[in-house]
């Protein structure tokens, strides 16, 4: 193709925005039929099928050829009867798979003659862009929406890139970008509608099916190439999975593979469009306001690539769904902890994903898996980690001298903090009850989980040195769990306590003496009495009593209110009422973070909030699986509608007003639901 077609802006002959490329299939395949192993270990040893015919030695990095690594931990952690494989998009030379897509594009762009550029992102392009123009001597006009993480813009502009911050969705970013080129007759390079784009993701499809081949084949020197059973991708705006699902297509036309991959689409749960429309049986997907914590992937507005995406996965029975933000931390831990694989938040999703797909059963024994792990992580916000991802050791001036008691008192106090134990409970309240008693008597770090099958996952992902559990809970109770866990051999030593109101039947007497160490009835006991039968349990027999029996975890509060005047008065009457820790936030989506990161034990927000009203503030948090059972309460100046209070009486545990309500009501109110 000629440079100029390759950046056009639209057909010349329907008119259409969106343009696509055709090669000499039967050549090719003649080529790529006899192995490429000899060519260079990048995009580019697929030439042929680009619409650039080769690299510029001045602007490539290397780009592409990623690896594709075997995730024999996952494998073991799902019980999967296949094999899951990794495509590590984060050695890329910008750490994501918007590599490929700005190598193509400014080189494009170069033969073009195009000298400048502009661009809207919400994040990993920039940063590609950013580098790659900053090669080809392209000056980058680079617009980004302000809630992109500063880290995201810094990088862009140290490259060179002009950093233009929009205040607004994406979907605004775009638009006002789009302007900008038209007023100034910049270039403005068009992600998914253009050949450049779409073109150079299908590499992605091209290496998982060489490598696959590769790797599989007894012959190192022999083309097999190979096609998984699933391709896994989070996805914005839809760029990867069109590009990739193309370079099946046509390798599948030439004879290479003998099928086509289905297709897992996966979203966040707050900037969903796609899943949310794929769900709903629509042929298009309505746009909606992004809710959601990981920027990178907010297009809210997906135009065409729905359509095109919801054909190609329904063509081979793949699928769309959405994880929570909250989800997608955990995945984020679990990833880096379990395969030493540090991902953004975004990659996160695929692999949250993941998860879904296996303990949902789409995944069937004897299946290829291969998931695009699309960026490495930037410096970690707060709400990933949450706040128990440090030990501390403290020693004072006489211990560090003399070692002795000061010294002894120092490292019991971390074997605390590396003691774990897991909370199983569906009753939010009762979790929180028993988690604040612990922390009162030591400081174990308490993981908690809403359901049996949660708590499975959990034990078997985090080996928690004692697990609580109740009963009675909906889809896998008690007794399932401690069956799973007692016949497991790599769980089968926990001890494991039960505390329970079911009553219980001489059968329910037989199994738990075999499976648990101990039974408590709740509300028959002292918390002392359970928090030094813990300790004991634990191997601590005679510590728990170094609190007092009365001694109780502060609670956490986190208020989340625009108004600085009406924060302050809302910490006052918290800290004046008990001992209670505040922390405030002034918009939704800073609150959700130190949300995530406190996990708080009441949650008060106002309606109006400059960013995310507070009724989609207050739907996403009930979306969340580690946030919903988080009490809530409102605390508003807003005359309330019939319909407003009938939602918020639903969704939260008290509403008041502050023109109303005086200071006794708020404590009233304060002291019941934290109760």
């Amino acid at each position: 193709m000629q440079p100029n077609e390759v950046m056009g802006a639209g057909c010349k002959s329907c008119g259409s925005a969106w343009l696509d490329a055709s090669y000499a299939y039967a050549d090719v395949a003649t080529v790529w039929g006899r192995g490429l192993q000899h060519r260079p270990q990048s995009l580019w040893r697929y030439h042929e099928m680009l619409p650039v015919s080769g690299p510029d030695p001045e602007i490539s990095l290397g780009e592409g050829f990623t690896p594709l690594l075997r995730a024999y931990q996952l494998e073991r952690l799902y019980a999967a009867q296949g094999e899951i494989y990794v495509k590590d998009e984060r050695q890329g030379p910008t750490s994501s798979f918007k590599d490929r897509q700005a190598a193509v594009a400014v080189t494009a762009m170069r033969k073009a003659g195009i000298r400048e550029c502009v661009l809207a992102s919400t994040g990993n392009a920039a940063a590609a862009y950013a580098a790659y123009c900053a090669r080809a001597g392209i000056r980058l006009w680079l617009f980004m929406a302000s809630q992109v993480p500063a880290e995201k813009m810094r990088e862009a502009a140290l490259y060179g890139a002009e950093v233009v911050r929009v205040s607004g969705t994406y979907d605004d970013t775009k638009r006002v970008a789009a302007e900008f080129a038209a007023r100034k007759g910049i270039h403005f390079d068009r992600g998914a509608k253009s050949i450049a784009g779409k073109e150079s993701m299908k590499t992605l499809a091209f290496e998982i099916a060489e490598q696959l081949g590769l790797q599989r084949s007894e012959d190192a020197g022999a083309a097999a190439w190979q096609c998984p059973d699933w391709y896994v991708q989070a996805v914005s705006g839809g760029i990867g999975p069109l590009g990739v699902w193309k370079g099946f297509t046509e390798l599948h036309q030439m004879g290479l593979i003998d099928r086509l991959p289905r297709l897992a689409i996966v979203q966040v749960a707050g900037c969903a469009p796609m899943s949310q429309a794929f769900q709903a049986n629509k042929a298009s997907a309505d746009p909606v306001v992004p809710t959601t914590l990981i920027h990178v992937l907010a297009t809210g507005d997906p135009g065409p690539a729905y359509g095109l995406l919801r054909n190609a996965v329904l063509k081979t029975g793949g699928t769309m769904f959405s994880v929570t933000d909250g989800e997608a931390f955990e995945a984020m831990r679990r990833t880096a902890s379990r395969m030493g694989l540090s991902v953004e938040p975004a990659t996160a999703v695929a692999f949250a994903g993941l998860e879904r797909m296996f303990t949902e059963g789409m995944v069937a024994p004897g299946e290829t898996v291969v998931v695009n792990c699309s960026g490495h992580t930037f410096p970690a916000e707060s709400h990933v980690l949450g706040d128990q991802y440090t030990l501390s050791v403290e020693l004072g001036h006489a211990a560090v001298q003399t070692g002795g008691d000061g010294l002894s008192s120092a490292f019991n106090n971390l074997d605390e903090q590396i003691t774990s134990i897991l909370v199983v409970d569906d009753n939010p309240n009762d979790r929180r009850l028993i988690r604040r008693l612990l922390r009162a008597y030591k400081q174990y770090r308490v993981i908690e989980a809403q359901s049996g099958a949660d708590a499975l996952a959990k034990a078997r992902d985090q080996r928690p040195d004692l697990i609580i559990t109740d009963l009675t809970m909906p889809v896998m109770d008690g007794f399932t769990l401690l069956e799973r866990v007692k016949g497991d051999p790599e769980l089968a030593h926990i001890p494991v306590v039960v505390v329970s109101a079911k009553s219980l039947t001489d059968a329910d007497r037989a199994l738990l003496s075999r499976y648990s160490d101990s039974v408590w009835t709740k509300g028959s006991f002292e918390t002392s009495q359970l928090a030094a039968h813990i300790a004991s349990t634990l191997g601590d027999s005679g510590q728990a009593d170094a609190r007092p029996a009365s001694t109780d975890e502060p609670a956490w509060v986190l208020v989340i209110d625009d108004e600085p005047r009406d924060r302050r008065l809302l910490r006052r009457m918290i800290e004046s009422s008990g001992d209670y820790h505040v922390v405030e936030a002034n918009d939704s989506r800073s609150g959700l973070k130190l949300a995530y990161e406190h996990r708080p034990d009441l949650m008060i927000v106002d309606v109006n909030l400059p960013d995310i009203n507070g009724r989609d503030l207050i739907e996403t948090i009930r979306a969340d699986h580690l946030l919903r059972d988080v009490p809530l309460m409102v605390y508003t100046a807003q005359e309330l509608t019939p319909e407003q209070v009938n939602f918020l009486s639903q969704h939260t545990q008290a509403i008041l007003q502050k023109t109303r309500d005086d200071k006794q009501v708020f404590v009233t109110e304060l002291r019941r639901v934290l109760s």
